[in-house]
């Protein structure tokens, strides 16, 4: 079932009238955790300031993946290109020095803190102006880089609705409600809109459509974009979830941001989840779902909503993560996997019926390590 914050956890029934969302699943990549072992040994050392990072999330995975947020080792250098057709998102490191300080930080107050960084954000106007503002995370992580294990706790704060949001029209696929020409002239629009502003994904933008034509528009148009429709409005939402009747976690700040500035003069939303997947060569955005929420009749105060986010553990709990990277990362076990290759080797082209697990077992006491006792040593290793 689904908490009261909206988060989906198993499947339900499509029909209920509350909206629910698909959390993101953290992805980190083993090269993030290369890159941050030289930054923790080369340049943070004992600090354990925030660092901003950068991640990525993709709305063209096939059925079955969950929506996942990638780190790979890039994520430090904030002007690093990320694969096309993916939409940034901007973050916070917190690096702890010691296990004991991972374990007994307030995880509350980093949320809270988070959270109101976004709310101040669509307060200002400046989540209008950059949407990524609204798609934040933080990453809190433990690096102990004498057994290369690494503990880490992903968050995603997304602000919420007191009394949740309400379905008006449930979800349905976009090549149910568009013809092929109305599905043509939306791929082709978000296109041409995306290389007009240089940037491989549009995070959020506006839809206008009619019998045979849809117009894209930025966010921060919206004042005069929708004049002419009679109070109907239609936002696009780059949606890295793939499941065909809930929308991912991207979509829930946009709803606190809509119901902020517009929710005295709007009472419904019509907002399509974009999906844009290609397989075997061919592009396909039909699978994207389109549906309509009402908007919370309440208006929001002016103190930030609560909000929810970190994600929970492989056991389904609410607690960290750990990945044990010693294999690739330990000089000690990487000298032995190099060891082993070239006896394998011996084997494989000199001695085929050689017993390798006789050589690898044999002990050998060498006495004296002037100059032939070097040479042995070298001929026996």
């Amino acid at each position: 079932m689904a908490t009261a914050g909206g988060e989906l956890h198993h499947p339900v029934n499509p029909g209920i009238s509350k909206l629910q969302f698909a959390p993101f699943s953290s992805a980190l990549d083993a090269g993030f955790w290369h890159e941050l072992t030289q930054k923790k040994l080369n340049e943070y050392r004992l600090d354990e300031t925030p660092k901003v990072i950068k991640g990525y999330y993709y709305n063209g995975d096939p059925l079955g993946l969950p929506a996942r947020l990638t780190l790979e080792f890039s994520a430090f250098d904030m002007n690093a290109s990320i694969p096309a057709r993916c939409c940034p998102a901007f973050g916070t490191l917190y690096n702890t020095n010691t296990f004991e300080t991972f374990k007994s930080c307030d995880k509350k107050s980093l949320l809270e803190k988070e959270a109101n960084e976004i709310w101040e954000s669509i307060k200002s106007g400046a989540a209008l102006e950059n949407p990524m503002l609204l798609n934040r995370f933080l990453l809190l992580t433990f690096a102990d880089l004498k057994k290369y294990h690494f503990y880490y706790w992903f968050c995603y704060p997304a602000l919420c609705f007191p009394n949740g949001i309400h379905i008006i029209q449930k979800p349905v696929c976009l090549g149910e409600r568009f013809s092929l020409n109305q599905i043509e002239a939306l791929q082709k629009g978000y296109d041409e809109l995306c290389q007009k502003e240089g940037v491989t994904a549009l995070p959020y933008f506006l839809i206008k459509y009619h019998d045979n034509s849809v117009m894209i528009s930025l966010l921060k148009k919206w004042d005069g974009f929708f004049q002419d429709q009679g109070g109907k409005v239609t936002v696009g939402v780059y949606d890295p979830c793939n499941l065909s009747h809930y929308p991912g976690w991207p979509l829930r700040n946009f709803l606190i941001l809509a119901a902020h500035n517009w929710g005295n003069i709007l009472q419904t939303v019509e907002v399509l989840c974009f999906r844009d997947r290609t397989m075997q060569g061919v592009r396909d955005i039909t699978h994207s779902i389109i549906f309509e929420i009402k908007l919370p009749e309440k208006p929001l105060g002016p103190d930030c909503p609560k909000a929810v986010g970190w994600e929970k553990n492989q056991k389904g709990g609410m607690g960290p993560r750990m990945v044990n990277l010693s294999e690739c990362m330990d000089p000690k076990r990487l000298a032995e996997s190099s060891v082993d290759l070239n006896l394998k080797l011996m084997c494989w082209r000199l001695v085929p019926t050689l017993d390798l697990e006789k050589i690898v077992s044999a002990k050998c006491l060498l006495l004296g390590a002037g100059t032939l006792g070097c040479s042995v040593a070298r001929t026996l290793m």
